[in-house]
This record gives structure tokens, sequence and C-alpha cells, in this order.
């Protein structure tokens, strides 16, 4: 099923970037501090040991959950009630500077690796930004003003929560997106664009957003096409990743559900079904475990095996197989050094599990009223 509503794939969460998108060497700032101290984004220097100001500490901490590299928790000690970070695996996997598959974010496919952490759900990881979900996911339009999107996202909060935020802070984030996504003015002329635009935000390489306003009126529109430097492999590991939402073991899905469903990741790279067909007949050949099956007016991706596991294997094989790198840790490994992750994480799918359950009693009652 699509996570059609916003709660079921986000949390409430919002403004928590001090308006600031995530520049470049923030993220592995942040995982190189928190990996040896979970304390590190509360710590009275931390402004000094990430190099930013006090705000951008709130930021970097914010990004980097909201791109699933660290997880928050409770004190294991007790002794504070304010929440420490710990590094996922994947965090390790992408950021480690002795063995990660790309620290330093230098190639593209690293950039389209993130931006689908940041946008997509999972049971146990939901999205940390839910007015980018609703922005590439749920709106019914490419083209938007700030206030277009900010009314959209609006509608479905107050949709999905009952502790919304006051409209300003949608405000803000549709105004982030924008900055994170969208080249700048110099940048878009094709002008040589400054050191502060290229710090800016790495993100903005995608050009999944330009700027298309006239006469003063500024409005944004999501590109489409083809994604020349969105690697075949990373766009199959989010077709995958997204088909083990449904099942754990062998099974199918169809492109179209792959191409257009909200939460998939058509919607999040604004591709269409030729390209993922395109990624698809890459990475599949020599792939017995994974297939395109053309059928009577559907076309599917197959796979023998858990969707997850393949998944990673395909991604890891675009990185030269990080994983099987001398000491680099599995993931039950890594959870046993960090052992709040699966914590977290298992608290993350209670809450979610207790939701859908009101929401299934709260549908019964009104049957039962009608």
């Amino acid at each position: 099923m699509a996570d059609s509503r916003l709660a079921e794939a986000a949390h409430s969460s919002f403004a928590r970037h001090e308006t600031f998108a995530p520049r470049f060497g923030w993220l592995h700032k942040a995982y190189m501090q928190v990996k040896d101290n979970p304390a590190a984004f509360l710590a009275e220097d931390a402004p000094v040991l990430l190099g930013v100001g006090k705000n951008m500490v709130h930021a970097m901490r914010y990004w980097s959950k909201a791109f699933k590299l660290t997880r928050e928790h409770a004190d294991p000690a007790g002794k504070t009630k304010a929440q420490y970070a710990s590094p996922t695996w994947e965090a390790r996997w992408l950021l480690d500077e002795k063995d990660g598959a790309d620290p330093y974010l230098e190639e593209p496919g690293s950039l389209w690796l993130l931006h689908w952490w940041l946008v997509s759900s999972r049971p146990g990881a939901k999205c940390w930004a839910p007015a980018w979900y609703t922005a590439f996911h749920l709106a019914p339009f490419s083209r938007f003003t700030v206030a277009d999107m900010t009314q959209v996202v609006t509608r479905h909060v107050n949709f999905s929560f009952s502790d919304g935020p006051v409209e300003a802070s949608i405000t803000r984030d549709v105004e982030c997106l924008t900055k994170m996504y969208a080249r700048t003015p110099v940048e878009q002329s094709g002008s040589r664009a400054t050191y502060e635009d290229l710090l800016a935000c790495p993100f903005r390489e995608l050009d999944l957003l330009t700027s298309v306003g006239t006469r003063g009126k500024q409005e944004w529109q999501f590109t489409t096409g083809a994604r020349t430097s969105l690697p075949a492999h990373v766009l199959v590991y989010a077709c995958l990743d997204y088909a083990a939402r449904d099942t754990e073991g062998s099974g199918s899905i169809s492109l179209a559900r792959l191409a257009n469903e909200p939460g998939a990741p058509g919607r999040a790279f604004r591709v269409r079904e030729p390209e993922i067909v395109a990624a698809l007949d890459k990475v599949a050949a020599g792939r017995p475990e994974l297939n395109r099956v053309d059928a009577v007016g559907q076309r599917t991706m197959s796979f023998s095996s858990d969707p997850m596991a393949l998944a990673w294997d395909i991604l890891d094989e675009q990185y030269d197989h990080v994983t099987r790198r001398p000491g680099f840790p599995t993931r039950d490994e890594w959870s046993a050094q960090y052992p709040q992750l699966a914590e977290a994480e298992e608290a993350e799918k209670a809450e979610k599990a207790e939701r859908k359950s009101q929401d299934h009693q709260q549908q019964f009652t009104t049957q039962e009223n009608a």
C-alpha cells in the first residue's frame, strides 16, 4: 500500500533546519563526531568541534537525522533528558574515512542516494522531512510558488497530525527546499558560480528543481527527463528498497507502481517508467535473481530473494563492494556497538503499529455510526 497519508510516511517535524539547507561537508563532520560521542551535538564546544555556528550545529543535527544517518535516543546513563545521536550502519557504510563508500560525497550517485533516504519511508525509519515528502510524493502539481506548496503541505499536515505546526514553519520548510535543490540565478545562467554558491548545497547538482518565475513572481518547477547523473544501480536499489516494504522474500512489483505511486522512486527522482526499465535491464544483466517480466498490459520487476538484501548487494557493487573490505562491520556488529539504534527502530515500528490500529478502530467506529 502506498504511503498516501502523510502521518503513515513521516514524523511531525518542521523547521528544524534553522533555515539552512545541508552544506558540503556537514554530514561527514557530523558522522565523525557522533561515532565517538553520541552527545556531540549537545556539547558546549560543539560549534568548535564541528567548525560551524551554534545555529548550524542544530541544522547539522537535524539533517543527519533526516538523511537517516543518525538515530536519536535517550541518554543510556539516564543523566539527561536530552536526546543523544548514534550513527546508523548506513552512515558507517557511506561516510567513514577509513573505508566508507564516499566520505566526501564526490560521486553524484551518493547525492541521489541521500536524496532517496531523505524522502523515502519504510517501517522503522519514517521520513523526518514531511514537507519534502509532500512536495515530491503528494503535491498535485510540478510547478508552484512557495505559497502554493505551503498550502498543500498545510492541508496534508492538518489531515494527518493533531499537533501540526504554525503555517510559518511550513513556509520556512518550503523555502529551504527550494534553496536546497534549485540553482541560484548565477548558476542557472551558466556563469561561473562563486565559492559560496558551491558550498551552499550539493543537492543542486541533481537538477531536480529549477526557477521559472517571471516578472517578479518567483515560481519553481520540478524537472523531468533522463537523469544522466543517476546511476542505474542507485535507481534499482531504491526500487528494491521500496518493494521491501511489502515483502521480505521473493516477489514482484509493477513498474507502474515504482514510477507513479506516492513514496516510490519514480516520484522521488522524477523519472518515468522507461528510465526505470533501462536501469533495471542494465543491472539485471547477469543477475538471475532479478528480472523484468513483460505481461499483457503490464511490466514488473521480479526478484527471487529478499529485496532489501538484494538492494544492498546491488548498491554495494556500485561502490566496489564496501562490505567486503577487511574489518567492515556487519549490521549486527554495528548494532552491538550501538545498541540504542535497534531500540529506537523497534520503538518507531511499535508507534506505527499503534497508529495503524487506532486508524482501523476509527474507521470501524465511523462505519458502525453510519
